[in-house]
This record gives C-alpha cells, sequence and structure tokens, in this order.
C-alpha cells in the first residue's frame, strides 16, 4: 500500500467531513463522526479527522496513481463543499508504503 497524507486549513474541517462522508455513503462503505470518517472506496481508503483549524486527510491505496487520482477527487469534492472558502489548498506529504 502507499500512503499520502494532506492538510487543509480550515475553520470548518468537521462540516466538510460530514459531507464528504455523506456524500459518499450512497455509494461506499462510510464510517464517521464529526472528527473523523473514514471511507472504503474499491481501491482506496480515505481517512478524514477534522480539528478546530483544519482538515487532515490520508489516502492509501495499491500504488501512487492511485494514491494521485484520489487526492484530486477528493480535492475537487470538498471544494464543491467548501465553495466559499475554494480552493482549499492542500499541503501533501508522501507517507510511502504501508
Amino acid at each position: 500500500m502507499v500512503m499520502a497524507r494532506g492538510r487543509a486549513a480550515t475553520a470548518s474541517g468537521s462540516k466538510y467531513l460530514q459531507q464528504l462522508c455523506k456524500h459518499w455513503s450512497h455509494k461506499f462503505d462510510v464510517d464517521f463522526s464529526p472528527t473523523r470518517g473514514e471511507v472504503r472506496f474499491a481501491s482506496a481508503v480515505a481517512t478524514l479527522e477534522a480539528s478546530a483549524d483544519g482538515l487532515l486527510v490520508t489516502i492509501e491505496a495499491d500504488d501512487p496513481d492511485s494514491v494521485e487520482r484520489f487526492k484530486e477527487t477528493l480535492a475537487r469534492h470538498l471544494d464543491r463543499f467548501a465553495f466559499r472558502e475554494a480552493p482549499l489548498p492542500f499541503d501533501w506529504s508522501a507517507g510511502g508504503p504501508t
């Protein structure tokens, strides 16, 4: 597995986490609370953690291309919900193999 972590600064991390999880729960296996969410896609897992000043996202997938694709997908969906703040810049770092 390959992993990447990204953080976006926002005071609405919990709100966006819940909106993303509810949106994806119609299609994927999702568990979430106001501060933590997990979305299990077919080829990746995204974990979201909200704090008072940001949203931390961890993406784990089988290969680097999938991680890159899910980083883009997640950012695009988040910007739809965060349209007043969009685009939310993510500070991504590679986590390496897990």
